[in-house]
């Protein structure tokens, strides 16, 4: 089969299409022929090594594991003999890389609880773009954030992946939506539902005044005092990905600056087929839907990497296969 393999950290010229043998599922794993793979900054950053953890855990010369894609969707073809939730024939979709990525390929296996159904009504692009970026935007609000109908929400990084999911699950529990972006992005963030905008390059949100009782910042980049006064005095900052200096801080500094009723906190998202379900079904019934930029085919993945790696992709990169 063909499949996507890196061996060297850098750019994504260190990307190869290459030929390697189709895999066999396990007993509790089941063999998914590839249709679409969305790309996260996780795929960039494992790539790039751009951030000094990725070394201590993927190798500090050369990464140990050589595949990346973690955001798959495709049919399922074989199963183990002790898959129960799924027969071959089934649309799936999921969330791979807590079994080493490799979606970035024509067929993948991975254990049957890191997938799910694909609603009959969306396509394999749209539930690409799910996994990570959609299960990251659900729990940092629902799970870190505790987030309540009429509260003000603030969506920092409000057109890439997660804040354009985080936009609309914002509205859906009823929230009042700030979204914060670019210029060009405004509009697609009032599309999405935003109730007032902000282009970045031109406010401020941490100096305006204005205070919100939850900000979601999808690769924030801000200090954490910064973030701290703008929030109410009860208020809850989560901060989902962004800067290495950003994780630093909240690793050094978020037990001093959460000491009273607010509290700043930095995640990474809980793999859960559960979350999956929930947020297909909210695809299937139009509440939320997929902002999909761009999309390529396998042999132009280094392309599909070189716009990512830009900084300014809207919503999600597809690559299909």
């Amino acid at each position: 089969m063909n499949a996507i393999i890196y061996t060297e950290y850098g750019s994504p010229d260190k990307l190869s299409f290459r030929e390697i043998e189709k895999p066999t599922p396990n007993d509790d794993e089941v063999l998914i022929k590839i249709h679409a793979v969305s790309l996260n900054q996780a795929d960039w950053h494992r790539l790039t090594a751009d951030i000094f953890l990725i070394r201590l855990g993927n190798g500090f010369m050369k990464p140990k594991q050589h595949r990346l894609g973690a955001d798959i969707a495709g049919r399922v073809e074989a199963v183990g003999k002790n898959v129960k939730q799924f027969q071959v024939g089934d649309a799936v979709f999921g969330d791979i890389s807590t079994n080493g990525f490799g979606g970035l390929a024509e067929y993948v296996t991975v254990p049957e609880k890191l997938v799910a159904l694909k609603p009959s009504n969306l396509s394999f692009e749209q539930v690409a773009a799910v996994p990570m970026a959609g299960v990251t935007a659900l729990q940092g609000l629902r799970d870190y954030g505790k987030i309540q109908a009429g509260q003000n929400v603030l969506i920092q990084g409000a057109a890439g992946g997660v804040g354009t999911f985080a936009v609309q699950i914002a509205k859906m529990y009823g929230a009042h939506v700030t979204a914060v972006c670019s210029a060009r992005n405004l509009d697609q963030a009032r599309a999405l539902g935003a109730d007032r905008v902000l282009d970045y390059t031109k406010s401020d949100f941490t100096r305006e005044g204005k205070q919100y009782d939850l900000i979601l910042a999808a690769n924030g980049y801000h200090a954490l005092a910064d973030y701290k006064r703008a929030l109410t005095p009860d208020g809850i900052c989560v901060i989902a990905g962004g800067t290495f200096r950003a994780f630093i801080d909240v690793m050094l500094f978020g037990g001093w600056h959460s000491r009273g009723a607010q509290k700043i906190k930095f995640f990474l998202a809980e793999q859960s087929q559960a979350d999956l379900q929930f947020l297909a079904a909210q695809l299937a019934t139009g509440k939320i839907k997929s902002v999909i930029d761009r999309c390529y085919p396998l042999n132009e993945t280094r392309e599909a990497f070189r716009y990512i790696g830009g900084g300014h992709a809207r919503g999600k990169i597809i690559i299909t296969i």
